[in-house]
């Protein structure tokens, strides 16, 4: 379905029981929402399932200014109340962790219990940020797919899954260049590191043990500065919900229905 938030049309859908509790999931950079089908089993099987493509990927629409990590929480919970939904639990990897950071740290009363999968509080340097966003915008994503392939798997997952990487491949050749650009721009100018110690919602922190993105070292950071959060580490590269969708199915539903 379509939603007009902030004056832009977000692709938004819905899956799972009426009933159930609502699971919101966001995407990465350079993807949308089809990244979540490994876990769409497991996680419908208990959870109404809330996706949506962050601004200027997949079905949602280019922003026309420049816009931070903290609007796209606030997308997050205008999409909530689009749906009338009051509260939900909350799943992002990578650039939807970043999401999920100023969310939980600024409309803690909106999400319940928060999954930080393959993601970073800080990514610098700038100029590498700037970089990706001059690639793109002369070549447009055929100029990044093929580093970001090699980041976001490990050889092996690549040699064993090449349907996975063929549908990944897609969803980054899919990305428009401007909203790619845009996006990266917010995660340049992003530093939550002292922020997010204000955090008092449960969180789990997914991590991949060969992410060469966010690093398990920038993972430990997210896990270090949030009290009482807790980690799980993932043999995998930065997509771990690809390289491991079972274990990072059973993480996630595991931590949501943990007892307080």
């Amino acid at each position: 379905m379509d939603l007009t938030i902030d004056g832009f049309r977000f692709n938004v859908r819905l899956d799972g029981p009426e009933t159930a509790p609502v699971l919101m999931l966001s995407n990465s950079l350079s993807s949308n929402l089809s990244m979540w089908e490994p876990q769409m089993a497991a996680f419908t099987r208990r959870y109404r399932v809330l996706r949506y493509d962050q601004r200027g990927h997949g079905g949602t629409q280019i922003s026309t200014k420049p816009f931070t990590i903290d609007r796209l929480a606030d997308d997050a919970v205008a999409i909530l109340d689009a749906l009338g939904i009051a509260k939900a639990h909350f799943c992002g990897v990578s650039m939807g962790g970043m999401t999920g950071m100023s969310l939980v740290r600024r409309h803690a009363k909106r999400i319940d219990r928060a999954v930080l999968a393959n993601t970073a509080a800080q990514m610098g340097p700038p100029d590498l940020w700037n970089q990706r966003i001059r690639a793109v915008r002369a070549g447009g994503l055929e100029a990044v797919v093929d580093a970001t392939v090699e980041r976001w798997l490990t050889a092996g997952f690549r040699s064993r899954s090449p349907e996975s990487v063929a549908a990944i491949r897609g969803m980054i050749l899919g990305t428009p260049p401007e909203g790619y650009a845009m996006c990266c721009a917010a995660i340049r100018d992003m530093d939550q590191r002292e922020s997010i110690r204000s955090i008092e919602n449960p969180v789990l922190v997914i991590i991949g043990a060969q992410d060469p993105a966010t690093t398990p070292q920038a993972g430990a950071i997210v896990e270090a500065a949030i009290p009482g959060a807790k980690a799980v580490t993932l043999d995998g590269a930065h997509l771990t919900n690809f390289e491991q969708a079972e274990a990072f199915s059973q993480a996630v539903t595991d931590f949501l229905a943990a007892m307080p």
